[in-house]
């Protein structure tokens, strides 16, 4: 017995003794380590896999490519010196300090939108240029015209003559929700191609007297001179937005988290238009219109506060013959409901001229329909109303 003993004990210290060198040197021998082993390296990928998805390095690729810098110079006048009406000043100079002229560089983004070479961009960056050229993202450089501009969208549509350009994808901005993640391209500051992120902030943003038909994505998405006429684009990489305009109150205008973007819808619209006919046409009725206030609708003993007010009809236009008066609240054009100054001013835009269009109006607390036969909308310069 006592030698079977001595056999078990001797036996149990060589495997104790083999465990412990085997797990110190190789402990990946070992099956509960495999397992761990196992456990480690699926963390691992799905760590890889969680990288991926916060990754929107796909987006980027696609996008870019078709993202452009718009270099713009025009000849701009320098005042004539006060001193150049004495005689005597003129006697002993000359005419040195007349009036001259001088070259002006501006410099923005743009987005390649066809094969065929048209690019959109904000109106602002080209407006009054003499010279523009574009800086493709592949080293490529290119002299451009302007097609058309709309200086009350802030969009103008140029073109360029090179082969096989790269042209981005249009997304659906009106199927985007505050909180979407969006990444800005453009030029910011002249540093070259840049990629920022960002999310919506908010849709819809109007009354910020930037540009007359306003319908902005306001991004946080970091956007600084030079991104002007640049793209605003999803996850996917498609386009949904022009960016456009910043607040910021720093002496450089840099970015404080609050950008602007049109949205691609109206984009493409103007673009369309332009691209058609040179020009963008609107519908107009010649009246002047202010948001409806909780005071005014108590003025006016209206339960709901909603509409436009009607304040001005010049005299001859569409609204003046059809009969609509000072002091009525348009609430709906052509079925479409009217919620304040800035949709009414879109919905009316929106008309062909020439056709009929049904507006109903609060007169007197009571609802009535008028008819007016549309107009074209005057052209008018950038910001004015």
């Amino acid at each position: 017995m006592r030698k079977l003993w001595l056999v078990f004990t001797q036996t149990a210290t060589v495997c104790l003794a083999v465990l412990f060198v085997v797990s110190t040197l190789r402990p990946d021998l070992l099956s509960w380590n495999s397992r761990d082993n196992v456990v480690t390296i699926k963390e691992s990928q799905s760590e890889a896999a969680t990288r991926k998805t916060t990754s929107f390095s796909d987006a980027a690729k696609k996008a870019m490519p078709a993202v452009v810098n718009i270099f713009t110079t025009k000849d701009v006048k320098v005042p004539r010196h006060p001193f150049m009406d004495d005689p005597v000043f003129r006697y002993f100079f000359g005419d040195q300090f007349d009036a001259q002229t001088q070259k002006s560089t501006n410099l923005g983004s743009g987005v390649i939108v066809s094969g065929e070479g048209y690019i959109l961009t904000n109106s602002h960056v080209v407006e009054a240029a003499d010279d523009i050229e574009v800086a493709l993202a592949d080293g490529r450089r290119a002299q451009a015209r302007v097609v058309g501009a709309d200086p009350e969208t802030d969009i103008a549509v140029l073109k360029i003559e090179l082969p096989k350009l790269p042209s981005i994808t249009f997304g659906q901005s009106d199927q985007a929700s505050v909180g979407d993640v969006v990444l800005a391209i453009g030029n910011p500051f002249g540093v070259g191609q840049t990629v920022t992120l960002g999310i919506v902030s908010a849709l819809g943003r109007n009354h910020l007297g930037i540009n007359t038909f306003e319908n902005f994505i306001q991004t946080d998405a970091a956007i600084n001179p030079g991104n002007s006429g640049g793209a605003l684009v999803d996850v996917n990489g498609n386009l949904i937005g022009i960016n456009t305009a910043i607040y910021s109150n720093t002496p450089g205008g840099a970015s404080l988290g609050i950008g602007f973007a049109i949205p691609v819808s109206t984009a493409r619209q103007v673009m369309e238009q332009i691209v058609r006919t040179g020009s963008v046409t609107r519908g107009w009725i010649g009246v002047g219109v202010q948001d409806m206030t909780r005071e005014l609708a108590e003025s006016f003993k209206l339960q709901q506060v909603n509409g436009a007010l009607i304040s001005e009809v010049l005299r001859g236009s569409p609204a003046d013959k059809a009969g609509i008066k000072p002091g009525d609240i348009l609430i709906a054009v052509n079925g479409k409901p009217v919620a304040d100054s800035a949709s009414m001013l879109n919905l009316i835009a929106a008309l062909q001229p020439g056709q009929q269009a049904a507006l109903k109006v609060v007169r007197n607390r009571a609802e009535t329909e008028v008819k007016v036969t549309v107009g074209t909308r005057p052209k008018q310069s950038r910001r004015e109303k």
